[in-house]
């Protein structure tokens, strides 16, 4: 007697339309809005229900995510949106300082209109942001920004170095936010794509330096001391 195989269900219209990399994709926002802050548990289960796919599917996404350290993964604990200490926040800081003078330098050595054309647009969505106050896609076309930048410089390696650093800044701005701080001051942008037009990679260079010196600097970055002085908070 022939024993029939049973065929694979075909894949539903979730299944279909929520690829890897829309699921990633999907998730990567949230984050970089802060629409998941730091230290969210991302559950397996619960986002294979949203998805519409398996939760091998959703494992898959985690560990890439967890690869460009956008996530934590501790074992039997689960998958968290990651939370960058001070130290990874200072590390963050000092490589793009050495990164970013390198990508500019490498977008004007192959500077044509149309990349110009593109940054001005980029930041034409910024400033409508700002217009219309809405920090969470102020935050993200912040970080697409230099994201764009190392994207038209045409290098992979440093594109992919730039996602990484940039993704890891906007949960190092949600963690360690000052009343005074800023995710990426719009005329600064507007400046450094100036430079750029103009071909002028030492300014362009310097006021990146200063633009990522001025976000740093709002932050709270400074770790606090673990002597507690039990008396003073005691003494009456």
């Amino acid at each position: 007697m022939t024993r029939k195989v049973r065929k694979p269900a075909p894949p539903t219209r979730l299944e279909r339309e929520n690829t890897n990399d829309t699921i990633y994709e999907r998730i990567y926002t949230a984050i970089l809005e802060h629409r998941l802050p730091p230290g969210t548990k991302l559950v397996e289960e619960r986002l294979a229900e949203i998805f519409g796919v398996s939760r091998a599917r959703v494992r898959e996404v985690l560990n890439r995510m967890a690869h460009e350290q956008i996530v934590d993964l501790y074992p039997q604990r689960g998958a968290f949106v990651a939370k960058p200490s001070i130290e990874q926040a200072h590390d963050v800081f000092e490589a793009r300082r050495l990164i970013e003078p390198a990508v500019l330098r490498r977008l004007i050595e192959n500077l044509t209109p149309e990349r110009v054309a593109r940054l001005r647009q980029q930041q034409e969505l910024e400033i409508d942001a700002r217009r219309r106050d809405d920090k969470r896609a102020i935050v993200r076309l912040s970080g697409d920004f230099h994201m764009l930048l190392a994207d038209l410089a045409g290098n992979s390696a440093l594109a992919r170095s730039m996602r990484e650093l940039s993704s890891l800044t906007c949960l190092i701005i949600f963690l360690y936010d000052a009343p005074t701080a800023t995710t990426c001051r719009a005329d600064e942008h507007s400046e450094i794509i100036d430079a750029i037009a103009h071909r002028d990679a030492p300014r362009a260079e310097k006021l990146m330096l200063e633009h990522l010196q001025h976000i740093e600097g709002s932050l709270k970055l400074d770790a606090a001391s673990d002597d507690v002085d039990l008396e003073s908070i005691f003494k009456t």
